[in-house]
């Protein structure tokens, strides 16, 4: 078995950010490893404003004499925040040691904001952030496979499955991961052959040992371009060989409960970025710097 991972504590967080200075610091760190470059031009020659902390001036970007002066904030999820940078930090380190997510009202309890929606837009500032915008084709054994997420108890589709209508109230998403690797997970407008095969090409490698599905006729068209195999799940035979959807159902049992038992419920508007949000803890559930990697996306 791989050896467990321990993120960040509690403890381990108070003592590295006890004051805004320190987040900021950390910020800069990690958003410019290399040295400042101005967010604008992107010159790596920016100085020190001087007077205020955390500011630097850039006077290849002057403009009718006056130089171009940005804080460390700018071009970040913090840009023009009332709130301290602690309190953002806090945040963070909640939603990415929370497996199931939490929830906007349970931030607003603990940080006390004004309101309940000053948490919720925060949370999804955030969850915008740890969407993955540099995203390599997976390789490897390859599950695919698609689920619905959202809807009343009474149009669970177990409990009509003939009928189909429980489709209308609940939206569709399909998901790829590589067996002990990283998973892609995408909100779909519709579930038809076209969506599921370009979602399938668009994120997995066709140099793939295995592509396994179930047997939905939207994959059966791989065949030609993949190492494809399909479980029949409606014959109840759910695992052959190598050949299971385990893994992406795993996955899939993740956001279902933190969507039933945090969350409660979550409009087809802003699923996207719930999901963005479990996959990037899925994808850096081995990384013992998943708040550096977090940071230096926002």
């Amino acid at each position: 078995m791989a050896k467990a991972i321990h993120q960040m504590t509690i403890r381990q967080w108070e003592a590295a950010f006890p004051t805004d200075d320190h987040c900021k610091t950390y910020l800069a760190k990690n958003r410019w490893p290399n040295g400042v470059v101005c967010p604008r031009c992107g010159t790596p020659e920016a100085s020190e404003h001087g007077t205020r902390d955390f500011n630097w001036v850039c006077y290849a970007c002057a403009t009718d004499g006056q130089n171009y002066r940005f804080s460390v904030l700018v071009g970040t999820i913090f840009e023009n925040t009332k709130y301290p940078m602690r309190e953002w930090f806090r945040v963070i380190h909640l939603m990415l040691t929370s497996k199931k997510g939490i929830s906007a009202l349970q931030i607003h309890r603990i940080i006390g904001t004004g309101s309940y929606r000053t948490a919720w837009s925060m949370c999804h500032r955030i969850r915008t952030a740890l969407v993955d915008k540099d995203f390599r084709k997976l390789i490897g054994v390859v599950e695919v496979d698609e689920t619905w997420i959202g809807g009343d108890d009474r149009n669970r589709h177990d409990k009509d499955k003939k009928s189909g209508k429980w489709r209308d109230a609940k939206t569709p998403v399909i998901g790829a991961v590589s067996r002990k690797g990283k998973v892609v997970a995408r909100v779909l407008d519709k579930v038809s052959k076209e969506t599921m095969q370009s979602f399938v090409r668009e994120t997995v490698s066709t140099d793939v040992s295995l592509l396994a599905t179930d047997e939905h006729h939207g994959y059966a068209s791989l065949q030609g371009e993949y190492r494809h195999g399909a479980a029949n799940h409606s014959a109840h035979k759910y695992v052959v060989g190598a050949i299971h959807t385990n893994t992406i159902e795993g996955f899939w049992s993740l956001i279902k409960r933190g969507v039933v038992g945090t969350y409660h419920k979550v409009s087809r508007k802003y699923l996207p970025l719930y999901v963005a949000e479990f996959q990037f803890r899925y994808n850096n559930r081995l990384n013992a710097d998943i708040f550096g990697e977090a940071i230096r996306g926002c």
